[in-house]
Formats: C-alpha cells, structure tokens, sequence
C-alpha cells in the first residue's frame, strides 16, 4: 500500500493476552466500515516479546513511535501489569527510553 502500513492478524488460541486484547478491542470508521483493532497496550507488550525473541531494534522503535502518539490515553496499569506478568521490565526499560 501506499501508506506503507501493515497488518498483522493473530487467532487468540489460548493466549490469555490475546483473549484480553480482543475483549478490549478498539473500533473505528474508515471510509465507513467498521474495523476493530488490538489496543495499543497490547501492541506494545507484545513488541517487547518479539524484542525479547529476536533483538530487532525495530520493535523498539515502534514502541517509542506508539507511547509518541498515545502516551497519555494509554491504560499504563493494565499494560504494566502484562509487562510484569510477562516478565518483559528489562524489554519495557529500553523500549520507553526516548
């Protein structure tokens, strides 16, 4: 696409975290349809995973791109606590240095 934006789409399984992320799914109007769409919280925990998996400074960057635009609405409790149900603190300390 022209955008250069992407979509990635995973079935929830038993993953308790992508069972929350789609319970707490956020939806939009675009060009009126309605798309659902993982909350950022979620998109940001699971970048830490794939950080943690491969080293990609790329996730990293999308993080801080992320916090950068949704900082202040996101629900900082509820992704802390998946970071620490995770175990991704040394993941998240890097990922939200500016």
């Amino acid at each position: 696409m022209e955008s250069g934006f992407k979509a990635d789409f995973y079935l929830s399984g038993r993953d308790e975290l992508n069972a929350w992320a789609i319970r707490e799914k956020r939806d939009f109007q675009i060009e009126g349809e309605t798309v659902s769409l993982a909350p950022p919280e979620y998109v940001i925990v699971r970048k830490l995973e794939y950080y943690r998996e491969g080293g990609s400074e790329k996730h990293l960057r999308d993080i801080r791109s992320i916090l950068a635009i949704s900082n202040e609405r996101l629900d900082q409790q509820k992704m802390l606590h998946w970071i620490q149900r995770l175990g991704l603190e040394h993941e998240w300390k890097l990922g939200s240095e500016a």
